[in-house]
């Protein structure tokens, strides 16, 4: 899931600055703990604002060990443009649609472009699917990890994925399934409200992978 919002950007890009979150959203927060599986594994990137969002969780009721930390699920690194006025960049970029900030091969100024978050994200996902099967996985990251993890199991080419909406506190799942030398994803829910009530056709409690 996405973490809860930053308390003031001050309409500034932050990818990748260590910003504090906005946990006052108590109901949203005890939707989520009462959606999600318990006994699962949890992952935060490094920054402040999702370790603040996985505590909030299970603050709210939801018995869940202390996330482990994966530098690999953080937001894009915008480099020189964060702490930017995010209008001043979406001016330069005019010709680019505004739901992300360049173009997905486009990397800023000493940062990273989108297809490099996707290229690492993939990388995590692997790695977890591999250290944790069959066991429910609950990373609490960023926009862009989410729209990366989206082209990793829909095979999307990074521009594509830039399409998804991803708000503050949704949630998305994604179902691993191997078996007999082959593995696929299933796409279960894309930014879902954390007030949404699980419905039978999102079990959990059922091993995958």
């Amino acid at each position: 899931m996405r973490h809860a919002p930053v308390m003031d950007d001050r309409g500034c890009i932050y990818g990748q600055l260590d910003l504090s979150a906005d946990c006052s959203d108590r109901p949203a927060f005890e939707g989520l703990a009462r959606r999600l599986p318990q006994g699962a594994v949890w992952l935060t990137s490094h920054l402040m604002r999702t370790k603040e969002t996985a505590a909030a969780i299970q603050a709210a009721g939801l018995p869940a060990p202390a996330p482990r930390e994966d530098r690999a699920l953080a937001e894009q690194s915008f480099g020189a443009w964060q702490g930017q006025k995010r209008a001043e960049i979406h001016r330069r970029f005019s010709a680019w649609p505004g739901f992300w900030l360049a173009p997905a091969d486009h990397a800023p100024p000493e940062g990273e472009s989108f297809a490099t978050v996707v290229a690492r994200v993939a990388q995590a996902i692997a790695r977890h699917t591999a250290s944790h099967a069959g066991q429910d996985i609950v990373a609490v990251a960023h926009g862009g990890t989410i729209r990366a993890a989206l082209a990793v199991a829909l095979d999307l080419a990074p521009a594509a994925a830039l399409a998804f909406s991803v708000d503050n506190l949704s949630l998305t799942r994604l179902d691993h399934i191997a078996g007999d030398g082959a593995e696929a994803w299933r796409v279960v829910t894309v930014n879902q409200s954390p007030n949404a009530e699980r419905t039978s056709a999102e079990p959990y409690g059922v091993k995958l992978a």
